[in-house]
């Protein structure tokens, strides 16, 4: 006797198998890991000292960390340092060979990069994955209407955040450790430089869609 055919909603209800195609695996978004280096904490108040950004692509059936940027920033005007930040971070805002340059500048770029990796992998728009990403979300959300940004390539208010992804996949949410967890080497000494966290970042990322990729 035949098997009476599948209904439309059990076919819906069908399990989802995750893809390896950027521009369908997340919605038609691209994943871009961002890291925000400021002067302090207060997004409203502080400036952006340090912006890094770390494209992923797949090869094969594993997502890999892919080409990067970093650019020092010129503190806004009117914004104010932590000299208590600055002693973690290491950064010299006064140091004349940083490269720095204006806020708006470093955001225009960094939009553009966006856009042509966009345009490569055939994605919609981007999305923001950092590692507690409220944070560089909310920095990033003032510097847009502070310099009069209207155009980014980012979600307006969705990003992936690492920290509650190691959470579940690892069980910690501090980015040294949950890398030491995904096996991802770590240096607490070259931390809280905007591209090494994003470069790390960026592996825990990729670890943990990878290690989605091969669940039953």
């Amino acid at each position: 006797m035949s098997s009476p055919p599948i209904s439309e909603d059990a076919a819906d209800r069908a399990p989802w198998r995750p893809g390896t195609d950027l521009s369908t695996r997340f919605r038609g978004y691209l994943p871009v890991v961002v890291d925000l280096e400021t002067g302090g904490f207060d997004a409203e108040r502080h400036a952006i000292l340090e912006m890094a950004a770390v494209e992923v692509r797949f090869e094969e059936d594993h997502l890999v960390p892919g080409d990067h940027w970093e650019q020092a920033v010129t503190p806004y005007a009117g914004s104010h340092i932590d000299p208590a930040a600055l002693k973690v971070t290491g950064i010299d805002p006064e140091d004349p060979e940083r490269g720095d340059i204006a806020e708006a500048e470093a955001f225009r770029e960094l939009f553009r990069r966006v856009r042509r990796a966009m345009k490569r992998e055939g994605c919609q728009r981007a999305i923001l994955v950092a590692h507690n990403a409220a944070f560089d979300h909310g920095f990033m959300r003032l510097a847009y209407a502070r310099n009069e940004l209207n155009r980014s390539p980012f979600h307006p208010f969705s990003f992936i955040d690492t920290a509650s992804l190691a959470a579940v996949a690892y069980g910690h949410t501090v980015l040294s450790e949950a890398c030491h967890r995904a096996g991802i080497p770590f240096e607490s000494s070259r931390a809280h430089s905007a591209l090494y966290d994003a470069g790390r970042t960026a592996e825990l990322f990729c670890a943990i869609v990878n290690r989605w990729q091969t669940l039953p």
